[in-house]
């Protein structure tokens, strides 16, 4: 019988004095070679090692039954890379249980199903994180879309398959084996064969798709995240939205903003001949989205009026003709994403570079609650100091500015660093219902480390060592059994409504 166990290839590249990211351990009441200590951007992160992973092969060698020391000895020699075959920590213990010969399942794990785990990734250059994309499918004369839908037993949602090659479905961006997730802004994952087929039928012409691979699936399961089209990537879909720069002449921007009462939005009307409006592009009925790069779909008339007026001289107008607004509801998501997925990506940017630039440890003043401090202490070998794990979600350590994987530097003003486990423990105790800690992101120690060597041994650096004294991690600290748990008008620059009026309508 085949064993049903998913083993999962995983290949890390360092580059020159960078560390893998992870420690390798044996432990107590404990089988195998366990991942442990997995660090946040780390070559092994990236290449997909996990928590408790188990190392069944290193380069193609079986390691399971090996010491531990001659293990770690092979990691080391390869200076620039390893390959892993590894097996998740249930997994694995499930094999021991039913005594499976480990070693067979190395030789199958080229067979396995790819969407059980991602393929084998190196950490050359950060990958982009997967998303789900939309497709703007339209017949164009054609009888079809083009494409067909399958089920997949044991899988969520329907397949597109038998894409005709240049069909309405190819061109609009979409893959063979892409699964549909939404159907024109509603989703479809838990509806049958047919029930999807007729919600496409009743589309029409034109039907928006969101969808998924085998890559975006495993990455969203893998943090646990809702897939949302607020997250899709609009490089698919076939109309923009556009971004006019207006200067104002003589006699104003020479067009009119109307409101219409038809759910229509902000329209522009009205465009004088050789105007500015003329002059950058405007066009009649275009939809208006933003102002100077605000959102106005939910104003009213006469707030949008202001925006404009307050711009002074110049303004920025974000907008759309019929046929985009007609796509962007049809797929119920606002066109301003297409403009601020953007701005996101800058300021993501610079909030990394940031983050990375600071260095500087922090001090968290905590204030024991009824459950504790609500944190968990953990001890890890081959780094200094400890660790703070196990954040509770609004308990005095979240309040104080604590996070999981913060390092521990000084508890009450003493430096605690090189102390052992047990004496950290009686410090955080000492201080009875108050403490305070300096403590560093576990990022900025690793800058400061790969800075300065020897200011902190790295796990897969270090010469072999006898595990058999170190304090298990993810030790939790308690006290005594909990302690740290815890209206129409065209004057140039006046506009008017009334309550009975079915438009409003501002010259600017």
């Amino acid at each position: 019988m085949t064993s049903p166990l998913q083993p999962r290839e995983c290949k890390l590249t360092r580059k020159d004095k960078e560390g893998y990211g992870f420690c390798l351990r044996l432990e107590k009441h404990k089988t195998g070679h366990l991942i442990r200590n997995v660090i946040q951007g780390s070559p092994a992160e990236t290449a997909g090692l996990k928590d408790g992973d188990r190392v069944l092969r290193v380069n193609g060698v079986f390691v399971d039954k090996e010491d531990h020391g001659q293990v770690a000895d092979l990691v080391r020699k390869n200076i620039n890379s390893v390959v892993f075959l590894v097996l998740d920590e249930k997994s694995y213990e499930k094999a021991q249980k039913e005594g499976t010969v480990l070693e067979k399942l190395g030789q199958k794990s080229e067979t396995q199903h790819p969407l059980e785990h991602p393929p084998p990734a190196t950490n050359g250059e950060p990958a982009p994180v997967p998303q789900p994309w939309l497709c703007y499918l339209t017949k164009d004369g054609e009888n079809s879309y083009g494409f067909s839908l399958k089920t997949t037993a044991g899988q969520r949602g329907l397949f597109i398959i038998d894409i005709s090659p240049q069909g309405p479905a190819a061109k609009a961006g979409v893959q063979p084996n892409d699964r549909l997730i939404e159907v024109n802004g509603e989703n479809v994952e838990s509806d049958s064969h047919e029930e999807v087929v007729e919600k496409v039928r009743r589309s029409g012409n034109q039907v928006v798709f969101l969808l998924s691979n085998k890559e975006t699936d495993w990455h969203y399961n893998r943090h646990n995240m809702p897939m949302e089209r607020e997250m899709a990537n609009l490089k698919f879909l076939p109309h923009k939205p556009r971004t006019i720069e207006l200067k104002k002449g003589n006699n104003g921007y020479g067009f009119c903003l109307r409101m219409e009462q038809n759910c229509k939005g902000h329209l522009i009307k009205d465009i004088d001949s050789g105007s500015p409006a003329a002059k950058a592009g405007l066009k009649e009925n275009d939809v208006l989205v933003a102002v100077n790069g605000e959102p106005v779909e939910t104003l009213d008339h006469n707030s949008v009026v202001e925006k404009i007026k307050e711009s002074g001289e110049k303004t920025t107008l974000l907008v759309m003709d019929e046929e985009t607004d007609a796509m962007y509801k049809m797929a119920q998501i606002s066109p301003f994403l297409s403009c601020h997925k953007t701005m996101v990506s800058e300021a993501e940017v610079l909030t990394c570079h940031t983050e990375q630039e600071n260095h500087q440890p922090r001090l968290c003043n905590l204030v024991k609650g009824p459950s504790g401090f609500g944190f968990h202490l953990n001890a890890i070998k081959d780094l200094p100091g400890q660790f703070i794990k196990q954040v509770q979600k609004g308990g005095p350590a979240d309040l104080a500015g604590l996070k999981d994987d913060d390092i521990l530097i000084e508890v009450n003003g003493v430096n605690v660093e090189n102390e052992d486990y047990e004496n950290v423990v009686a410090r955080i105790r000492e201080g009875s219902n108050r403490l305070t800690l300096l403590v560093r992101a576990e990022e900025a120690h690793q800058h400061l480390r790969s800075e300065n060597p020897s200011a902190a041994a790295t796990s897969m650096s270090a010469p072999p060592h006898d595990y058999s004294n170190d304090p298990p991690p993810y030790t939790e600290v308690q006290e005594p059994q909990r302690l740290l748990s815890e209206a129409h008008q065209t004057a140039s620059s006046s506009s008017s409504s009334s309550t009975d009026s079915e438009e409003d309508d501002t010259k600017l």
